[in-house]
C-alpha cells in the first residue's frame, strides 16, 4: 500500500495529491493550470488522486503548489511530498487541507512539530500507532511506511503501488 513513498518515479521530485469530494477532472485541470501535469492520476474508494512533479523546470517555477488554492469549501486535499530532493536528504513531508485552509503539515522527520490550523488533527492516531508521544517508537526513514499507513487508514485513502503508480504513468504520459 505505502511502498510509493520513496521514489515511485525515479530521478523526479514527486507529490502524490489526494483529493476529496472534487471530481477527478477538476483536480487534474487545476494541476494543469499551475504548470504541473499529472505524470499519473486515477480515483478509488472515493478519493481522486493525481502524482506531479514539485517543480516545473521548464519553466523555472520552484514555487510550492499552494493547495489550499485548489481546496474549494466542501474539499479535503491530502499531499505527500515524496522524498524530496532525496540526494540532498530531505524527508518526506504531509499536508492536508479542508475548505481552503491549511489544517496540519509536518516533515516524516520531525512528526513532533506538526504545523497548520490545528497541529493536533491527528495526535489520537499517530500517538495509538505509537508515533508520538512519551512511548514512542519512531526510527525515521525506517518507519516511514508505518507512518504513511496510520495516515492512509485514517482518511481511507485508496491503496496505491509503486507497480500501479507505474502501470497508470505509462497509460497517461505515453512512456
Amino acid at each position: 500500500m505505502t511502498d510509493w513513498i520513496h521514489d515511485p518515479f525515479p530521478g523526479r521530485d514527486v507529490n502524490v495529491v489526494f483529493a476529496r469530494r472534487m471530481p477527478l477532472r477538476v483536480l487534474t485541470q487545476a494541476l494543469d493550470a499551475l504548470h504541473r501535469e499529472p505524470l499519473a492520476y486515477g480515483e478509488g474508494d472515493g478519493w481522486v488522486w493525481a502524482v506531479h512533479d514539485m517543480h516545473n523546470w521548464d519553466i523555472e517555477d520552484y514555487d510550492s503548489v499552494r493547495y489550499s488554492d485548489l481546496c474549494p469549501r466542501g474539499v479535503e486535499i491530502v499531499v505527500f511530498v515524496v522524498d524530496p530532493c532525496s540526494a540532498k536528504a530531505f524527508s518526506p513531508e504531509f499536508e492536508y487541507y479542508r475548505d481552503g485552509r491549511f489544517v496540519l503539515g509536518f516533515s516524516f522527520e520531525s512528526i513532533g512539530q506538526r504545523v497548520g490550523d490545528n497541529p493536533d488533527y491527528l495526535s489520537e492516531e499517530l500517538l495509538a500507532a505509537n508515533l508520538i508521544g512519551p512511548d514512542a517508537v519512531y526510527e525515521g526513514r525506517d518507519d516511514h511506511e508505518r507512518l504513511v499507513q496510520a495516515i492512509a487508514d485514517f482518511f481511507e485513502l485508496p491503496a496505491l503501488s509503486v507497480a500501479s503508480l507505474a502501470a497508470v504513468s505509462s497509460e497517461v504520459v505515453g512512456e
